[in-house]
């Protein structure tokens, strides 16, 4: 596997456009357009909270339905959640906008909103947008880059991933962007994910993939403990590499799916490093667990504290937090037998070992705590699985974001 710089237009045949349609922002692009000329096989995760988005409702059926998909319409500023029949009715009329100025079949048409909720679409603008959008569709990095911008909200910065890998002789890439920054949690987030692959497979592959590879990557992340109205991760497929197609779990599904997890997993990584105020990614591994779910459970637990988030932006080694939080998790283990780590840049410290603290320095804590990608090492001793999950610090900006927020 070779990591590429490039983002959804680094697979062949997938084309990027973005504009400044001025649906709550006046000072930047908002809108973004994905479009493939051959038609996609397509896969999809979305939240799991029951007030859905009219959006997640839209695509869930296009993807059920087994229609190709051909394009992608985004929306910054606005979620067009909590909005009704109009609601959906503007999913609608987004799709045949696109269908008539890409002349391509309206349910081949998916559409994604991010923004605030309860508010309705300005349909002339989002129109007007696509209009404007389609004949500057390109294949170049700097139209990913571009789109990839166009979907942000609090987010301070693009997020994007590439990878190339080889099946049956033919050169495949999977590329992606991603946005989110708050509202963050397991169980998919304030999140939109757009992955694409010139791969060859099977839309029942296709989907299997994506499913299971969610749940340790965009399920592993959590910055505030919201789950979104909004989260959505589509997976578009279009067979331009012209690999042997992929109908079984061979060889080649696995290197697939290899490339599928760094690409989402690097996308998952960047929001939660990204998460409203904060200075720091928090990683926390869970090792030594009897089995994957209970390190699933233990490693959440962690990453969703407040008090530990706060002690990570105080660069506090406060590892009593850490143990607290693994001892509500509803998780099954003996307080008496852990052992804890700090690790960054700045080196790795053991603190606590057998449950009890050891004489380690505060300073060099402080020192591994200041790093802008800190990790936490839970050893509990009951086995060989492990899982990892990654949240962020918890600090005054974003009380500060999230208090005016519709403003």
């Amino acid at each position: 596997m070779k990591v590429i710089d490039g983002g959804v237009t680094a697979a062949k045949g997938f084309l990027a456009a973005s504009t400044a349609a001025g649906i709550k922002y006046q000072d930047r692009t908002d809108m973004a357009l994905l479009y493939s000329p051959y038609p996609c096989v397509s896969a999809g995760t979305f939240t799991t909270n029951l007030v859905k988005a009219a959006p997640v409702k839209w695509d869930k059926a296009q993807v059920d339905s087994g229609a190709a998909a051909q394009a992608v319409v985004v929306n910054a500023g606005i979620a067009n959640a909590c909005t009704g029949a109009e609601g959906m009715e503007y999913c609608s009329q987004t799709a045949e906008a696109a269908a008539q100025a890409l002349q391509i079949p309206k349910e081949s048409v998916l559409v994604a909103s991010t923004g605030v909720i309860g508010m309705q679409l300005p349909m002339d603008r989002i129109k007007a947008g696509i209009r404007a959008m389609a004949p500057d569709l390109s294949d170049t990095r700097e139209a990913a880059e571009n789109a990839a911008k166009a979907i942000m909200t609090t987010d301070t910065k693009k997020k994007e991933a590439a990878v190339e890998i080889e099946l049956g002789g033919k050169t495949v890439t999977v590329g992606g962007m991603c946005k989110g920054s708050g509202m963050i949690h397991p169980n998919m987030c304030t999140m939109l994910s757009f992955v694409t692959t010139d791969a060859a497979i099977s839309k029942e592959l296709l989907q299997e993939a994506l499913r299971e590879d969610v749940k340790d990557t965009y399920n592993m992340i959590s910055v505030d403990g919201d789950t979104s109205t909004n989260d959505t991760v589509l997976l578009l497929a279009n067979g331009q590499a012209g690999n042997p197609a992929i109908t079984e779990k061979n060889e080649d599904y696995q290197t697939f799916c290899q490339a599928l997890r760094y690409v989402n997993e690097t996308l998952a990584k960047k929001m939660a490093g990204d998460g409203e105020g904060c200075t720091a990614l928090f990683e926390v591994k869970v090792i030594g667990a009897e089995t994957k779910e209970q390190a699933v459970t233990l490693s959440k637990s962690i990453i969703t504290s407040n008090l530990t988030k706060a002690a990570i932006f105080g660069h506090d080694a406060n590892w009593g937090r850490i143990l607290c939080a693994m001892g509500y998790s509803g998780a099954e283990f003996d307080p008496e037998k852990v052992d804890l780590y700090f690790e960054s840049a700045a080196g790795k410290l053991k603190i606590v070992e057998n449950g009890v603290a050891l004489p380690y320095s505060e300073e060099e804590a402080a020192k591994i705590l200041s790093e802008s990608e800190v990790t936490a090492v839970a050893d509990i001793k009951m086995g060989s699985a492990a899982a990892t999950a990654w949240g962020c610090d918890l600090t005054f900006d974003y009380v500060k974001i999230n208090a005016d927020y519709r403003s």
